[in-house]
């Protein structure tokens, strides 16, 4: 049967969808200890400056510098040691020049010092004296105020996506709340007779369902709520009811299979008639993935992926991860990429984008890229492979040895 929709390329797809799908992002405030993976939707600024007192790096003795120059093993500096500042205390004297104190790792530094010297360059002789067997400069082995970080500075832009070392510096300046972008919800609809639970026996013609599961993950790796509406029958009712149950109750809807041309497709007209505008895209020239559709329906984002795993997983990637990042006010999650050697002759037609999957080999020092081939529905073909290689649109193929670049699952 020929197939009847117009396919376009997937930046063209994107640009029509972008063009109808500006959501504003939804905000909510949370303790910053509860805030790993969240999205900042206000940028905080430091309430001080880090660190508020000089810290000593090392353990040892806190100085004027010029009192240590010239000093050797052979010929050391004599200094007063006149105490010692425990950690967690403020200094109570100062330092004068020719006399020395007792620091800790972190600790504060007296006012007048401005080094200090580690304590293994260093030996206590008579009481109230040390020797000095080697110079320091000025301002070694100390932290000054605001050297991390200055009082009225900004931290992290809106649409960062909060790490842990994040949360950590937020918490050092006493930052213990933040305004971060709502999580969006997205609603996963199964369609097809054929499809079964996994938890099912399955009968001949019958497979399990995959997609629902693993475009939740998809979706929550992207920093959104997932929302597994079941398996949808081939029956139009049927369809409409689960479809508008989602759209009432989701962000974006996402709808496995039943979006390829043939008699039993009825997806198309179903988002159709969810709201305006309604399809916007019926055909991304993708492979896998050409069957794809994007619309946008009163103001949610809707898609209508292939059934075959390989497939729905691709074009997640493409469209709907960048979506749930409108949604959050932020860029599509960063990807963990390697260059790799080509390990054999991959072939592609003009204008369509490929998407390979491969396994990561190391032969003789260098890191090679082994397509994993199999048809888009099996799903062993992701399990099996690393990683995806990007066939450019006009290319017409990659040769055996070139360098490509894998974005790794």
């Amino acid at each position: 049967m020929p197939e009847l929709f117009t396919v376009h390329t997937p930046p063209v797809a994107w640009a029509r969808f972008v063009a109808h799908f500006q959501p504003p992002v939804r905000t909510e405030r949370i303790a910053t200890a509860d805030a790993l993976d969240r999205v900042l939707a206000e940028q905080p600024v430091s309430p001080q400056d880090l660190p508020e007192f000089a810290r000593a790096t090392v353990d040892g003795y806190a100085v004027v510098a010029v009192d240590t120059f010239g000093a050797t093993p052979g010929l050391p500096a004599f200094l007063d040691l006149i105490g010692e500042v425990p950690m967690g205390k403020a200094a109570t004297f100062a330092l004068e020049p020719g006399a020395a104190a007792l620091v800790h790792t972190g600790g504060m530094i007296p006012s007048g010092a401005d080094a200090v010297v580690m304590i293994e360059d260093t030996q206590r002789v008579a009481a109230g004296y040390i020797e000095i067997f080697r110079p320091v400069a000025e301002g070694q082995n100390i932290v000054q105020v605001g050297e991390d970080i200055r009082r009225g500075q900004a931290i992290l832009a809106p649409g960062h996506r909060l790490r842990p070392q994040d949360i950590g510096g937020l918490l050092a300046l006493g930052i213990t709340a933040l305004t971060v972008a709502v999580p969006p919800v997205v609603g996963i609809i199964s369609t097809g007779d054929e499809v079964v639970p996994p938890d099912s026996l399955v009968q001949p013609g019958q497979v399990r369902d995959i997609n629902s599961y693993s475009l939740a993950g998809l979706a929550v790796r992207a920093g959104a709520r997932a929302i597994r509406y079941g398996i949808v029958p081939d029956d139009r009712a049927a369809l409409e009811t689960a479809a508008a149950r989602a759209v009432a109750a989701c962000d974006i809807v996402v709808f496995s299979a039943g979006s390829s041309v043939s008699y039993r497709d009825m997806t198309a007209d179903v988002i159709d008639g969810l709201g305006k505008p309604g399809v916007l895209v019926h055909g991304v020239s993708v492979k896998p993935g050409k069957p794809t559709i994007l619309a946008v329906c009163d103001g949610k984002a809707v898609f209508g992926l292939p059934g075959n795993p390989v497939s729905a997983m691709v074009i997640f990637d493409l469209f709907i991860t960048p979506a749930i990042g409108l949604l959050l006010g932020t860029q599509k999650p960063p990807q963990t990429t390697v260059t790799a050697r080509l390990a054999r002759n991959l072939a592609s037609d003009s204008g369509r984008e490929d998407y390979v999957q491969v396994r990561l080999e190391e032969r003789e020092g260098e890191l090679w890229a082994v397509p994993v081939l199999g048809k888009s529905n099996l799903i062993y073909t992701l399990v099996n492979a690393a990683g995806t290689i990007q066939i450019p649109l006009d290319a017409n193929g990659l040769r055996a040895g070139a360098w490509v670049t894998v974005v790794r699952h």
